[in-house]
């Protein structure tokens, strides 16, 4: 069962029909979801340190309006701003590729970023 606001439907439901409805939509999810992805987890790292956007903002050396930007999952984080969140809390940026090597087998190719 959906629950509904009282101004009508959830977003998720009202996000679900659109995708139904409209290629365009369903290919402009797909783009966001790993920026979507990546926002998920500073969010959670913000929260289980319990700190504000603000905060974290700071302890990257940047704006709290750069924080929000990502945390939205609608921008494309940079390498370097990703590094510098890592390194805030004392932690590496890890980047990683993914390349079939057969119909069945994956290779991964990881880097540390200092």
């Amino acid at each position: 069962m959906v629950s509904h606001s009282a101004v009508g439907r959830s977003a998720a439901d009202a996000s679900r029909r659109r995708a139904e409805r409209s290629a365009a939509y369903r290919a402009e999810q797909a783009r966001l979801a790993p920026y979507e992805d990546v926002a998920r987890m500073i969010i959670r790292l913000r929260m289980d340190h319990d700190l504000t956007q603000e905060a974290l903002a700071q302890r990257v050396g940047t704006s709290k309006a750069a924080i929000s930007r990502l945390e939205s999952g609608r921008h494309a984080p940079t390498a370097e701003t990703l590094r510098k969140i890592a390194g805030a809390f004392g932690g590496h940026l890890v980047i990683g590729l993914e390349m079939p090597t057969s119909s069945t087998h994956t290779q991964t190719v990881l880097a540390r970023v200092s």
